[in-house]
């Protein structure tokens, strides 16, 4: 199918005698064979997305199509690589065409001359179905690769290659179906727009252990949920995401730099091949897979990232692995759409984004989820999504319709920037509706954790109330039991809740430390409380030496905490003894 270009307009551009193309197929553009997808189709005419700068094209250029949908290419070889929007390997571009990328170059997007060791889980004879695993190779220190039946086969395994050192294109298998025989590769290819099939979902009732207070005891994100952090400029959403993606209990991380600024993405493509994995000691990137489509890319790759990012992670959840899917910022997404839309004169919804933005943000956001896969195993892929509201508005669309599909909120706060309180998420506007879902797995770890959780929680809400009274009139003029509330909430905001991500130890904060320093500064309250009602002073509860101890508490070396919580419980119940009185 060959048809000559009669519009041109940024990213987008109309060619006529198209017949016989099909909606989302693959098209080259133009003598370099620029990558492009049919998004409109109005008789012979074909409007096409390009994936590429447009500079140079004109009216008459040819368009080619492929017979393809935008799909990408998964097997041993994905993971520790980073990609640009359309899953072009970055590293292997750069070696063609130099820092600067060059236009209508492309590459397999995993190594096809590469051998890999692999080593058969099934015999021949075995009858097979879509997702059922037939071998394992050993992709990187970290990872094993499962190499399974692509979902659409289903049959008798025929052949099947014993144990050595292939290639992703070697024929492994061979598979008789009712249709002919079909061959087995170590690689599949998949639509990127099309969810992968999976048996069912279950109720989602682990919590995705992030080591970060804030989150994982005020609002906790379970497996194979979805979780939104909206922000304005400054307040830490990168930031945030990138301690998610070094830190959380997932075995898999996939993430996307979509519309970010060229140098906060340098930042995570610097400092992620050095950073080490605290599970397994090896480098973190031996499990990641990173998009990168900063803001100065073309804006069409940018609405194909997360779409190629959501793909992958689908493939390694169908595995049975845990996977957690970073996309950084669905605003910057928004906004790739908006301008599309624009350029296809479509017409435009509040704040001129396309009418279809909600439909477009739930068909991602559901296809997180914690599965049975097709083999049987369990898998679940986590999805949380920054978003950059203009100003801080959360008012805005894109804010809002994410809420409505998303079941855990952190909200980030200015106000708690701007004191340098990180993570600056609000712990009183921020909410997880998988709350009651994960409870029994935190009380299994801590019995009473709910009952601790919701005790700081309120002490926190009654704090908010009690700061305004202490801006009118000053906190002397309050009662000893509501002094002593701001003196314990104190201690829960600046040593519990605040976290220091750049921090060798509290960076990363294991749930048993968590619920022991929470229980620590709950049992310094209870006996603060007593020593009140005996006569003590708040004063002198404010100056008492076991305060900095606590305060100093998350710095100290996770893996002996235990100890130290149980000599800080013996000084404080120490300090505490005898102290008040009352008078006769």
């Amino acid at each position: 199918m060959k048809g000559k270009i009669i519009r041109v307009a940024g990213p987008v551009v109309v060619a006529k005698g198209m017949a016989g193309v099909k909606m989302y197929e693959v098209v080259k553009v133009g003598e370099q064979g620029l990558v492009g997808e049919v998004i409109e189709l109005e008789g012979d005419q074909a409007t096409i997305q390009v994936y590429e700068e447009t500079t140079g094209i004109g009216p008459g250029a040819a368009v080619v199509g492929t017979g393809q949908s935008l799909s990408v290419e998964l097997g041993p070889g994905v993971i520790a690589n980073i990609y640009d929007g359309i899953m072009r390997p970055l590293e292997i571009l750069k070696e063609e065409t130099g820092v600067f990328l060059a236009r209508g170059v492309t590459a397999d997007n995993i190594d096809h001359k590469k051998k890999w060791k692999f080593k058969p889980v099934v015999k021949k004879g075995d009858s097979v179905s879509g997702g059922t695993i037939i071998g394992e190779v050993d992709e990187t220190g970290s990872v094993v690769h499962k190499v399974m039946i692509p979902p659409e086969i289903e049959g008798e395994l025929t052949m099947l290659a014993s144990a050595g050192s292939y290639t992703v294109k070697d024929v492994v298998a061979k598979v008789k179906t009712t249709n002919g025989e079909e061959e087995i590769c170590m690689s599949q290819k998949w639509p990127v727009r099309v969810a992968r099939p999976y048996k069912e979902k279950q109720e989602p009732s682990i919590p995705l252990v992030t080591g970060t207070r804030v989150i994982d005891t005020i609002a906790p994100v379970a497996k194979g949920g979805t979780a939104m952090i909206p922000g304005a400029f400054g307040t830490g959403k990168t930031v945030t995401q990138q301690s998610l993606a070094k830190w959380s209990d997932a075995e898999i991380i996939v993430y996307i730099g979509c519309g970010e600024r060229g140098n906060e993405m340098t930042e995570v493509l610097t400092t992620f091949p050095h950073l080490i994995d605290p599970k397994t000691g090896n480098k973190l990137l031996e499990r990641t897979v990173i998009i990168a489509n900063t803001s100065n890319m073309p804006v069409a790759a940018r609405e194909a990232s997360v779409y190629t990012g959501i793909t992958v992670a689908e493939y390694f959840r169908d595995m049975g692995y845990s996977v957690a899917l970073m996309a950084d910022s669905t605003s910057r997404w928004a906004e790739a759409m908006r301008e599309i839309s624009g350029r296809l004169e479509e017409m435009p919804g509040e704040e001129a984004y396309p009418a279809y933005l909600s439909t477009r943000l739930s068909q991602f956001y559901e296809r997180a989820g914690r599965v049975t896969t097709l083999n049987g195993s369990e898998g679940s892929l986590s999805v949380i999504g920054a978003v950059s509201p203009p100003g801080g508005d959360f008012s805005e669309p894109v804010t809002q319709n994410t809420l409505r599909v998303n079941k855990v909120f952190w909200a980030l706060d200015k106000n708690l920037a701007s004191r340098r309180h990180f993570p600056a998420i609000n712990w009183l506007q921020s909410y997880s509706l998988y709350l009651d879902g994960v409870t029994p797995w935190y009380e299994e770890k801590q019995a009473g954790w709910r009952d601790m959780r919701d005790e700081a929680r309120k002490l926190l809400q009654k704090e908010e109330k009690l700061q305004e009274i202490v801006q009118l009139v000053g906190p002397d003029a309050l009662p000893d039991n509501e002094r002593l509330i701001l003196e314990v909430t104190k201690l829960l905001r600046e040593d519990f809740l605040q976290q220091n991500a750049f921090h060798d130890v509290d960076a990363f904060c294991p749930i048993e430390k968590q619920n022991q320093m929470l229980s620590l500064i709950l049992r310094f309250y209870k006996l603060a409380t007593e020593a009140v009602e005996r006569g003590a002073d708040v004063k002198d509860i404010a100056k008492m030496k076991i305060k900095q101890p606590i305060a100093r508490m998350k710095e100290h070396d996770n893996k002996t905490f235990s100890k130290h919580h149980d000599e800080l419980l013996k000084k404080m119940e120490a300090e505490f003894k005898g102290m008040g009185g009352k008078n006769e």
